[in-house]
C-alpha cells in the first residue's frame, strides 16, 4: 500500500518537546534562543549526509543546552545542514565551518562531507591546531574509495538504523510491490523491448500486469545529486549496481545537460523533476526515498514555512512534497506501532541501511578521538536512552550497535 502523506504530528515528540516548545523549524549553527552562531574554532562541527540532517541537529541543540559555559575543554557541537535551510534546493553555497576556517561549498551529501574531513583545514586559536570538520554525517557504508580504518583514514561509527524504498506520485503507473530485480533492471536502464512494448517501459517490464494505458509509456527513474549517501546505497548496496551514476535513460540526466536545477536533493519531492512540462506529477518517476527520513516529514514535522506545532519535530520541515512511499514485493514500508509511524521491521533486508558519523581514525585501542568519544562511542550522549527516543522522533531506529566502528 502506499503511505498517505499526513501533515499532523502523531505525538512522538514528546520526550523533547518541553525545551523545544517554541522553535522554529530551522537549522545550521544555532545557540539556545535559536539565534544563528559562529561555531568557535574549538567548537565541534560536522557536515555532509542530508538524511541525517535534521536528527544530528536536534540531538547536537539538545547537548549544547547542557553547555553553560562553552570553551575549548568544554565546547559545544554543531553541524551545517546539507543545502541552505531557507533554500534546500541551492547546493552551491559557501561556508566557513567554524570562526578563522575558510570558505568551502556547503558539503552536500555523503561523500562531500567524509571528503571534507581530509579537505577543510585547520585553524588556530591560542596557539593550538583544531580542525575546521571534526566528523561527517553518512547515510552509506564505507566505500572503496574512502580513507581506510587505521592510521591516516577513517572510523565509520554506528549511529542508527534506516531503509530506502522507491517513492512515485499519487497519480503513478507504478505498482507499489516491484522487486528488487525489477528495480535494478530500471535503475540501470536495462529493461528489454517485451510484449509488444518499446524498452523501457512499463509494459515492457511488467505485461500484461501495466496499468491501463500505461504500457508504452516510459519509465523514468530519478536520482538524487552526486555525492549523495542515499543514491550510493540505493544503486550498488541494495541493487548490486556497479555504479551510482545518473541513470542515462531519465529526463533528469537529458534535462540536467543543461539545467543543474534538474537534478532533486535527496529525500524531497518538491523539485521540478517530478513534475510534467506543465506542472502536474509526472506518473512514470521513481525516487529512491530514505524511509527514517520520510516519516519524519510526512508525520512528524510542520508544514515548510510555518512554525513548529510542541509535538512536532523542530528541525526540517515537510518536504515530501508530490511524492509517497511504495512497498517492495508486496511488504510495506512502514506500519503504525502504538500512535506513529514507524519503519516495517519486516521490510525487506536488503534496503535496510546503517546510519553512520564519520570520524577520524584514532588508534587501534580507540579508534573514535577522545573529544569525541563523549558524543559517538557506545557510552557516549548520541548513544542513550534519551537519545534514542529523538532517533525515533526523526524516524530512525535505534540500534544496540550505536558507536561500533567499522
Amino acid at each position: 500500500m502506499r503511505i498517505i502523506r499526513s501533515l499532523v504530528a502523531a505525538g512522538a515528540v514528546a520526550a523533547t518537546a518541553t525545551a523545544l516548545a517554541v522553535a522554529p523549524a530551522m537549522a545550521d549553527p544555532i545557540n539556545s534562543h535559536y539565534k544563528p552562531v559562529e561555531p568557535a574554532a574549538y567548537d565541534i562541527v560536522g557536515v555532509g549526509s542530508e538524511s541525517i540532517t535534521y536528527v544530528m541537529d536536534q540531538l547536537t541543540y539538545n547537548y549544547n543546552l547542557t553547555v553553560k559555559t562553552p570553551s575549548p575543554s568544554n565546547p559545544n557541537i554543531y553541524t551545517w545542514d546539507a543545502t541552505p535551510p531557507n533554500n534546500p534546493l541551492d547546493e552551491t553555497q559557501m561556508i566557513a565551518t567554524k570562526a578563522g576556517c575558510p570558505k568551502a561549498t556547503r558539503p552536500d551529501g555523503s561523500s562531500a562531507g567524509i571528503k571534507a574531513l581530509s579537505d577543510t583545514g585547520t585553524v588556530s586559536y591560542k596557539g593550538v591546531t583544531y580542525e575546521c570538520v571534526d566528523f561527517a554525517r553518512s547515510s552509506r557504508p564505507r566505500s572503496s574509495s574512502d580513507p581506510a580504518l587505521g592510521p591516516g583514514g577513517d572510523a565509520f561509527v554506528t549511529l542508527a538504523n534506516d531503509a530506502v524504498t522507491y517513492a512515485t506520485t499519487a497519480n503513478t503507473n507504478a505498482p507499489d510491490n516491484l522487486t528488487e530485480k525489477q528495480l535494478a533492471e530500471i535503475y540501470s536502464c536495462s529493461i528489454p523491448a517485451a510484449n509488444g512494448d518499446p524498452a523501457g517501459s512499463w509494459g515492457a517490464l511488467l505485461g500484461s500486469a501495466a496499468k491501463k494505458g500505461s504500457a508504452k509509456q516510459i519509465i523514468d527513474p530519478i536520482a538524487p545529486q552526486a555525492g549523495s549517501g542515499t543514491l550510493s546505497f540505493w544503486m550498488e548496496t541494495a541493487l548490486g549496481l556497479s555504479n551510482d551514476d545518473q541513470p542515462t535513460c531519465s529526463s533528469q540526466y537529458k534535462n540536467s545537460q543543461t539545467d543543474p536545477t534538474a537534478v532533486p536533493e535527496e529525500n524531497e519531492g518538491i523539485s521540478k523533476a517530478f513534475l510534467l512540462s506543465n506542472g502536474k506529477p509526472n506518473p512514470n518517476v521513481m525516487y529512491p526515498f530514505s524511509i527514517g527520513s520520510y516519516v519524519s516529514q510526512a508525520y512528524h514535522s510542520p508544514v515548510c514555512g510555518k512554525s513548529a506545532k510542541a509535538d512536532q519535530n523542530h528541525f526540517g520541515c515537510d518536504e515530501t512534497g508530490v511524492l509517497f512511499l511504495n512497498g517492495i514485493a508486496g511488504t510495506p514500508p512502514t506500519l503504525k506501532s502504538g500512535t506513529v509511524q514507524v519503519t516495517n521491521p519486516k521490510f525487506d533486508p536488503t534496503f535496510d541501511r546503517v546510519l553512520y558519523d564519520v570520524v577520524r581514525y584514532n588508534t587501534k585501542a580507540s579508534p573514535i578521538p577522545a573529544y569525541l568519544a563523549k558524543f559517538f562511542g557506545p557510552k557516549g550522549v548520541f548513544c542513550s536512552s534519551a537519545d534514542r527516543a529523538v532517533l525515533r522522533d526523526y524516524g530512525f531506529e535505534p540500534t544496540s550497535n550505536c558507536g561500533r566502528v567499522s
